[in-house]
């Protein structure tokens, strides 16, 4: 499933830009990491949910930041509808 979004010609990266697009309606598929503090990711698990949008977990952080080709680690990520 990361592979989907390595190769996402448009993606957000971090959770205040993944909940951005998500009001805008521009999400298909969103990453949360398995590691991630539940404070920052709690908010965006709900709306995925009440929103129907699907949601892949990632083992880590670090797993997340390397599909997204940055240097540090995410807590999630999105893959953009093109």
């Amino acid at each position: 499933m990361l592979d989907k979004l390595k190769s996402a010609s448009k993606k957000t990266i971090g959770t205040k830009q993944t909940l951005k697009a998500i009001e805008k309606d521009q999400v298909c598929m969103v990453f949360i990491a398995e590691d991630a503090e539940e404070h920052v990711v709690s908010e965006l698990k709900r709306i995925c949910k009440e929103k129907g949008i699907e949601v892949i977990a990632v083992k880590t952080m670090k797993e997340l930041g390397d599909a997204c080709g940055i240097q540090v680690g995410a807590a999630s990520a999105a893959v953009l509808n093109s």
